[in-house]
């Protein structure tokens, strides 16, 4: 495995050239517990402040409709998040965005995959937004794209959830040592909700009807899935139509939160991986 440290992150989102995606993380306001890295190094041209008043009225609502403030805080920083990105992408004005829904592909009903609406044309920027207790991701690529972002689960969730897998995935997380099953479940899970995220049925499709296991042979065929770096505590994976991407990045997002929160920083040191198994490329920043 070669490693070599990755430049410095643009000073604004270009968009990712053919083959490439990127994936931003975020970890939103947690209530009584201090911010992280407040005084850490911030990328320069994503330092803006992450702010409620660039979300929509529909977006604003849905926020103050979560009965826990780190729930309201969470949904506000992870849209907040997605439109400052998207609109750096774009170069457009974040609060000018509008979202669409695509045909569903079960029904061809307006609940699709989400889509941002592009004036003027241009190459199309698909995206994919995932949000768990503690941590956002946002992934953007030049083809359709999906990301899932799940904290460990507790060993009971495990058991009463692996019902719920392929067969195939079953039988793999029941070998697996005690210790490791929720990181094993974790990744399972992950990696099949980003997969019928970018199918876009969601969990209309029952998680049961695919394998996502390790046997990358029995995985949906001209489909790539990737795990991806997400700290200890959380799992998360991409997928992706097609072959497997030459590079993914990964960075952390620095956000001055919404609610009057602080701002976890962000590292700017990163590290390449190339996994001999994948083929790919992982740029995920140091923390």
């Amino acid at each position: 495995m070669d490693t070599a440290h990755a430049p410095a992150p643009d000073p604004v989102p270009t968009r990712p050239a053919p083959g490439h995606v990127d994936v931003w993380l975020v970890r939103p306001p947690l209530p009584g517990r201090p911010p992280a890295d407040h005084h850490a190094p911030r990328p320069p041209g994503l330092s803006t402040a992450l702010r409620p008043p660039g979300l929509s009225a529909a977006e604003l609502r849905r926020a103050a409709s979560f009965a826990r403030p780190a729930d309201r805080a969470a949904y506000a920083t992870a849209h907040t998040a997605l439109r400052q990105l998207l609109g750096g992408y774009l170069d457009r004005p974040p609060s000018a965005l509008t979202f669409v829904r695509e045909p569903c592909p079960g029904c061809a009903g307006p609940h699709g995959r989400p889509a941002v609406v592009q004036a003027g044309g241009g190459p199309p920027l698909h995206f994919s937004l995932a949000h768990s207790r503690g941590l956002i991701a946002v992934a953007v690529a030049p083809r359709v794209i999906g990301v899932d972002v799940e904290r460990l689960p507790s060993p009971e969730t495990v058991e009463a959830c692996a019902r719920a897998l392929h067969p195939g995935e079953q039988a793999e997380l029941a070998a697996a040592p005690p210790g490791e099953r929720r990181a094993h479940f974790g990744r399972l899970w992950t990696r099949k909700e980003a997969y019928l995220k970018a199918l876009g049925t969601g969990l209309s499709r029952h998680p049961r009807t695919d394998y996502l296991g390790s046997d990358l042979r029995r995985r949906p065929a001209r489909w790539a899935v990737l795990d991806l770096p997400a700290g200890p505590e959380h799992a998360a994976a991409i997928a992706v139509p097609g072959d497997r991407p030459d590079h993914v990045t990964v960075r952390w997002l620095p956000a001055e939160l919404p609610y009057g929160e602080g701002a976890p920083g962000a590292n700017p040191g990163s590290t390449v991986t190339r996994s001999p198994r994948s083929g790919s490329t992982i740029t995920r920043s140091s923390r």
